[in-house]
């Protein structure tokens, strides 16, 4: 009987008052025919239209994040005033994204990094993520 209920097509039989028993038969001709019909959908298939999982730059490659490694972390620091980039701009998941800033933070206390701007020598570097074009749209 759940079936009834969920296919559409009865649904208009069960409301015109139709016996169960026409109604049962309906179902189980639909039903063995449809297993047999080479042309009917395959509801096991995957969705095709589903987007693939997004995954951070970071997670993607597998890379860790250290407070020596000064040229990955001005990577996600701003050229002209050193402040951190946010996640909507870098693309990084939560936890990613809290790692970077505490290892620049930490780079910054041990000298490695500059606080106010980026290292000349690293201002060449290619770009991971575009500042002008963010990932995710800002919240306001």
């Amino acid at each position: 009987m759940n079936f009834l209920v969920r296919n559409s097509n009865l649904r208009s039989f069960i409301g015109a008052g139709y016996p169960i028993k026409y109604i049962q038969g309906i179902c189980n001709t639909s039903t063995s025919s449809s297993t047999t019909d080479p042309d009917a959908p395959d509801f096991d298939m995957e969705n095709p239209f589903e987007k693939e999982k997004q995954q951070c730059v970071l997670c993607k490659h597998n890379i860790e994040v250290d407070y020596k490694n000064v040229r990955l972390l001005s990577q996600f620091q701003s050229p002209y005033t050193g402040r951190i980039y946010s996640r909507n701009i870098t693309g990084l998941c939560k936890r990613q994204q809290q790692l970077v800033e505490r290892e620049i933070k930490k780079a910054q206390v041990a000298a490695l990094m500059p606080t106010y701007f980026k290292q000349p020598s690293y201002l060449k570097d290619p770009q991971l993520f575009d500042i002008e074009k963010p990932l995710r749209p800002h919240r306001f």
